[in-house]
């Protein structure tokens, strides 16, 4: 198997964690597995170090500064590998087989990323190449870097490229968890996750592999989450499934608008649940919903449109703060579905522009850190969905 292994700050964090990373790593050498390893910088010293600039640094300069705890913990691991009769050579930003290059933008450069890890992995049978996460470098050979979550960005990207079997991300986890388990009592270990559902607890605070890394990882590429404290890369933890794609989708069947309007909506303890309870309740499913200071909006099917519109009237006569409820018919929604939202600047503008540009107007915009739903008028939808899918397609 051909294995690239990413070992976070955490799991490099002192001598004896170097020492079980070389260790699991030289085993899988000695079955005769090609790996290739992805080193963080050790314990928390990349924040160490932002912290101690206190002066008003060029962002060069503050990549170099940066670049120490990576580049520590390549030469760490390295050493850790020799001393095992295992042949590894570090690269960092500089050496003439570095793989990782980034364009004028400061975006990766597929193309020659790609050339150069192909070029890499062609050296693995005879060698475990220990590359610092992380870190870049541009056309010019200045050390750039790839923003939060950059070793496991480095890590699947490699992995993709040099077309691995697998990746495996070495955390402080035994994988992903059903709940944080300082926190929540029994939590355990989840067999198998989607990049889907990963994507959204990433987002959302669970810090366990960087969205923008998943990106990367397509549909023939695994990847693997594992406790540091596990000996066998190639066994246990979490296998992550499927690839991020840009899905846009149009529901086929029409919606209806139920907004219901009060005073201080957002201010008032218990309002969204008791208004969304007593739907659920009538089994009637929520297709979005939208919240103002003063209203909160319901899509529905068009189909129970009436007996909706009667649920949320008893409710809005039976609470002294709600005042009235309106139905608006024939309203249809499309979906922008992506992998990186939080880190695309402008995809909202990119997504609505297209639409006002065709003279169509919007009921709604109602976004999360996957997806953007637009509702529109249904006899537009079609040219909506068209004018969408020219701009991310075209």
């Amino acid at each position: 198997m051909r294995v690239v292994a990413k070992f976070g700050g955490t799991s490099l964090g002192s001598g004896d964690r170097i020492d079980r990373a070389a260790d699991s790593v030289a085993k899988a050498v000695r079955e005769g597995h090609q790996i290739a390893v992805v080193a963080s910088a050790m314990g928390s010293t990349t924040d160490d170090l932002l912290e101690d600039i206190t002066f008003d640094a060029e962002e060069s300069d503050r990549a170099e500064i940066v670049s120490m705890g990576e580049r520590t913990s390549v030469r760490m691991l390295k050493a850790a590998l020799a001393a095992r009769d295992i042949d590894a050579v570090f690269l960092e930003p500089g050496h003439p087989d570095w793989p990782v290059v980034t364009n004028s933008r400061g975006e990766v450069d597929v193309e020659e990323t790609r050339k150069r890890t192909q070029k890499l992995a062609e050296q693995m049978g005879d060698v475990v190449p220990v590359v610092t996460g992380f870190l870049a470098e541009d056309h010019d050979g200045n050390v750039t870097t790839l923003g939060r979550g950059g070793s496991d960005t480095t890590a699947v990207m490699l992995g993709r490229y040099m077309d691995a079997d697998e990746v495996v991300i070495v955390t402080d986890v035994e994988g992903i968890m059903t709940g944080d388990p300082h926190v929540v009592e029994g939590a355990r270990n989840v067999g198998e996750i989607t990049v889907d559902e990963l994507r959204n607890l990433s987002f959302r605070g669970a810090e366990v592999v960087a969205p923008s890394a998943l990106t990367y990882k397509d549909a023939d590429l695994d990847v693997r989450v594992i406790h540091y404290q596990h000996s066998d890369l190639l066994t246990g933890g979490t296998d992550i499934e499927g690839e991020f794609e840009n899905i846009i989708d149009m529901r086929d069947a029409p919606l209806a608008c139920l907004t219901v309007a009060g005073r201080a909506i957002r201010n008032s303890h218990g309002i969204l649940s008791r208004l969304s309870g007593a739907l659920s309740d009538a089994d009637i499913n929520i297709d979005g919903v939208a919240s103002g200071m003063d209203s909160i909006t319901f899509y529905v099917d068009a189909e129970v449109a009436e007996r909706a519109e009667n649920v949320l009237h008893g409710e809005v006569v039976a609470e002294d703060t709600l005042s009235s409820v309106t139905v608006t018919d024939d309203v249809a929604v499309i979906r922008v579905l992506g992998g990186d939202f939080p880190s695309q600047p402008g995809v909202v503008r990119d997504i609505v522009n297209p639409i006002s540009d065709a003279g169509i107007s919007l009921h709604d915009v109602i976004t999360s850190a996957t997806s953007v739903a637009v509702f529109v008028p249904w006899d537009d939808r079609e040219r909506a969905l068209d004018a969408v899918q020219d701009h991310f397609e075209g």
